[in-house]
């Protein structure tokens, strides 16, 4: 059996995918099966939105760009709803904004496609683990007021707060643009550098943040209270 194994505690939690592109959904439950989990894909929001699956015990791992509905609006029906289950959104290349707000509503995680393995396997432990704390505290949780906004997110540890503080002004004003979801070429525009000048500052904030992932460098910069965009 692969080393990937899920842990006991979420041994009965399943991982929801949904997404409606035939190949990755397919490759994405053969992965996560692999692994030890348990997983069931829909292939439309609809589907499994309709289905028991969002008051059954998991995670749902979402696409975040779908046709007739967004994970984003797939997040705010199962929130509306009373459903707390764990969501990690999928994002495409220039999805990062999306992913930043599907993280400010509550999501756990957002992973990039194409996907690394490890990076995936990680944020659906971490859902899981999520799930399976509930649950524990809780079981069954209590609904939500129909208009009761999405918990804040979780503040930076002070070793992310260090780390951010070293960074210098323009490594910051690199980092905003990054987690606004901006390419190399247009953070150079808007700060008025070349390009080149973009990558070296991203490599050093990159390093000086101790992220190994822009994933991992969106997460901290959102913890620690990093304003998308230019001010």
């Amino acid at each position: 059996m692969p080393a990937d194994v899920a842990p006991d505690m979420t041994a009965d939690l399943t991982v929801f995918i949904v997404d409606d592109d035939d190949a990755i959904r397919d490759s994405l439950q053969i992965l996560l099966e692999c692994a030890g989990f348990r997983a069931e894909s829909f292939d439309t929001p609809l589907g499994f939105l309709e289905s028991d699956a969002p008051s059954r015990p998991g995670c749902l791992l979402v696409d975040v760009r779908m046709p007739q509905m967004s994970g984003l609006d797939v997040q705010e029906r199962l929130t509306r709803d009373g459903h707390a289950i764990p969501v990690v959104v999928m994002t495409g290349h220039g999805d990062v904004p999306l992913a930043v707000r599907a993280m400010k509503a509550g999501a756990v995680d957002f992973v990039e496609k194409p996907f690394e393995e490890e990076a995936l396997l990680a944020a659906v432990r971490s859902a899981l683990a999520r799930a399976a704390d509930s649950r524990t505290a809780q079981d069954p949780p209590p609904a939500p007021a129909p208009e009761q906004p999405a918990p804040p997110p979780a503040a930076a540890p002070p070793e992310v707060l260090a780390r951010l503080s070293a960074l210098t002004p323009r490594e910051i004003d690199v980092l905003r643009w990054l987690v606004a979801g901006k390419s190399n070429k247009v953070i150079a525009f808007e700060l008025s550098i070349s390009p080149r000048t973009v990558e070296i500052h991203r490599a050093r904030v990159m390093e000086k943040m101790q992220a190994d992932s822009l994933p991992t460098l969106v997460r901290m910069a959102i913890a620690a209270g990093v304003v998308p965009g230019g001010g």
